[in-house]
């Protein structure tokens, strides 16, 4: 069996005083592309020690239906949050699952599935978004009709190619149906500049671990790109 090197899972949300409900328009606005370039900020904040801290946390977001006061959000990081502002609610609990070979596990992923892609003719690889790709020729009617499937099957697509350089497979279809859902396309704002434009999905369904040691490596540093806007992070729990 592999044990994970000690790291932190947290449940996050805003307080509800008024100090919090006073700053809502700003820490949470109501648009979900401004939500979530303020969320990469609102997040840091518990995190940001130093000057010249870098990333070591991945996060995602959750919404429970009620209002600003209903975001939750759920972060794996290296070290303990903490909330210097006094403007969350924290629930951290030290993560290190013990896994072996052959275990299954229910998860949770919300992922960009970007791919980086050579080109024959440049010196530089270029990034793909293979949903973007795989509708682009198809007609505003077929796009409609067919994006569920079609964001599904690239999805599972995506995740097998992670799973083989992550130590996991995803379990028989038959037996535990992959769900692809999301197919969500965020477009976030940057003062003076061009706003970043990538897309979303999110995944429910359940992993047969083959090598402990390198998905617990990966779990930590998170699946895909955009990880510092709230996707990457896999929630995982025993079948």
């Amino acid at each position: 069996m592999t044990e994970a090197r000690p790291m932190f899972l947290s449940r996050i949300a805003l307080r509800s005083g008024p100090s919090a409900a006073a700053l809502a328009p700003l820490i949470a606005p109501r648009l979900a592309d401004e939500r979530t370039a303020a969320a990469h900020h609102l997040l840091w904040s518990l995190f940001a020690d130093s000057p010249d801290r870098r990333r070591d946390f991945l996060w995602r977001e959750e919404d429970t239906g009620h209002g600003w006061g209903g975001r939750r959000f759920y972060v794996l990081s290296q070290r303990q949050p903490a909330d210097r502002h006094g403007l969350f609610r924290l629930e951290t609990q030290e993560f290190a699952p013990i896994l072996a070979a052959g275990d299954r596990l229910r998860f949770r992923l919300r992922a960009n599935p970007a791919v980086t892609r050579s080109q024959p003719d440049r010196k530089r690889s270029r990034r793909i978004d293979p949903l973007a790709e795989a509708l682009r020729d198809l007609s505003p009617a077929e796009r409609a009709e067919r994006r569920g499937e079609i964001a599904a099957a690239v999805g599972r697509t995506w995740l097998a190619g992670q799973g083989a350089r992550a130590g996991f497979r995803l379990a028989d279809a038959a037996q535990a149906p992959l769900l692809v859902d999301g197919d969500d396309w965020r477009r976030l704002p940057r003062p003076g500049r061009p706003p970043i434009g990538f897309s979303v999905l999110d995944f429910d369904g359940t992993l047969v671990v083959e090598d402990p040691a390198a998905f617990l490596a990966r779990l930590g540093e998170g699946f895909g790109r955009e990880k510092t806007f709230g996707c990457g992070l896999m929630l995982i729990r025993r079948a």
